[in-house]
């Protein structure tokens, strides 16, 4: 399966999400929380979809240094971590630098929050679903941040890609109280190779849909809509 772009790939989720609502009914109401950038396109289309009101939630990945690509962990704009104890303890990387490493990416999730809202407040998660969606599963770290840091506000979490490397989907459905991916292939390499277009999803893209979301959300719909 090669999906045409996020937001497509969105409006293929959004069917299994919509799915999963009708055959539990527990999981409703909800609020649709997309991991930015790139997952934000696919979330609109799911609270779209449903009609449930969507946020972001900004998950930084703590980049070993030296080596900014390779994940000791992830940290969410409250704080909650994931670490990699495996690549901690292969290149010895001392509790001063994970701490200063934290704290910087941290900080920067939180700033980068308040761009996307643009003075908006969070929306409310107290008793509701969240719903975390991002646009593909590597390895899951930053998903399993994800879900930790929302696991003590929300009454429900629920994972939904529309694609994913078999072993992450696994390890999320031991975190989230449901797991939801169309796509599990046996062959996983990037997530991008399952996407005819995978370009950068900018910030005035994620602030565009974000906006538009609370419009739509807050105006009527026409009887018959």
């Amino acid at each position: 399966m090669i999906y045409q772009d996020r937001r497509a790939a969105g409006r293929i989720l959004a069917e299994a999400v919509q799915r999963a609502i009708r055959a539990r009914p527990d999981l409703g109401p909800a609020v649709v929380l997309g991991l930015p950038r790139g997952g934000v396109p696919v979330a609109f289309e799911v609270a779209k979809a449903c009609g449930f009101p969507l946020d972001v939630l900004v998950v930084r990945k703590l980049g070993a240094p030296g080596q900014r690509e390779l994940a000791m962990g992830a940290i969410a704009s409250d704080g909650t971590v994931v670490l990699n104890r495996d690549i901690l303890r292969e290149l010895r990387i001392r509790e001063e630098t994970l701490q200063t490493a934290m704290r910087r990416e941290q900080e920067d999730a939180q700033m980068q929050e308040r761009i996307y809202r643009q003075g908006r407040a969070p929306v409310p998660m107290e008793g509701r679903t969240a719903i975390l969606v991002d646009d593909g599963l590597a390895t899951g770290a930053t998903m399993r941040a994800a879900v930790r840091a929302v696991r003590a506000h929300a009454g429900r979490v629920v994972v939904a890609v529309p694609v994913g490397a078999g072993e992450a989907c696994n390890d999320l459905t031991q975190e989230a109280d449901l797991m939801i991916c169309p796509y599990a292939p046996l062959s996983f390499g990037a997530v991008g190779q399952f996407y005819q277009s995978f370009g950068p999803t900018s910030v005035q893209e994620v602030c565009n849909l974000l906006e538009q979301a609370q419009w739509e959300e807050s105006t009527p719909r026409a009887a018959g809509a």
